[in-house]
């Protein structure tokens, strides 16, 4: 089980990873940075496989690869949001981070709520409120991408 961290609409990649840290590649260091922009707490708050739970256009703005990379080695389970920026979600993906769109699920949970989520059946369980709502599971190639750690690891393991 794991704990929603809940943010609003329209969170940009200059708040989830705020430009000054662009320099950095070490993913510890981007760790530490994460959500940054918007919550300086996140860092102590996010625990491994925690659900950051967002509302509509989750990572707008610009396309830096950057702001998906800060999530996944803040070692967040699965980002939950109402709809993605298009190219967060194909960077999300590209790098291995797993996202689920339920608007139903997002309007219901509050920060601090008991999640479950199963990315192959779509399924996003809210025990803290005893409900279980219904997203498009990831198909079978994405959720192997995201298991192997991403498209390019995921290649390499293919050609090998």
């Amino acid at each position: 089980m794991s704990t929603a961290l809940k943010y609003g609409d329209n969170v940009n990649t200059d708040v989830i990873l705020p430009g000054q840290y662009l320099n950095i590649s070490d993913s510890a260091t981007l760790a530490l940075h994460a959500m940054e922009g918007i919550d300086p707490s996140f860092r102590t708050r996010a625990r491994p496989g925690d659900v950051l739970v967002a509302g509509k256009n989750f990572g707008c703005g610009s396309s830096r690869e950057h702001a998906p990379m800060a999530l996944k080695a803040s070692r967040v389970g699965v980002v939950l949001a109402a709809s993605f920026a298009r190219i967060f979600y194909r960077n999300a993906i590209n790098i291995g981070l797993p996202l689920l769109e339920c608007e139903e699920a997002v309007r219901a949970t509050a920060d601090g709520d008991t999640l479950e989520v199963d990315l192959a059946r779509g399924e996003i369980v809210n025990r803290s409120r005893g409900m279980v709502f219904a997203a498009a599971p990831l198909p079978p190639f994405i959720r192997e991408m995201i298991a192997a750690g991403g498209l390019i690891q995921h290649i390499r393991k293919t050609l090998a």
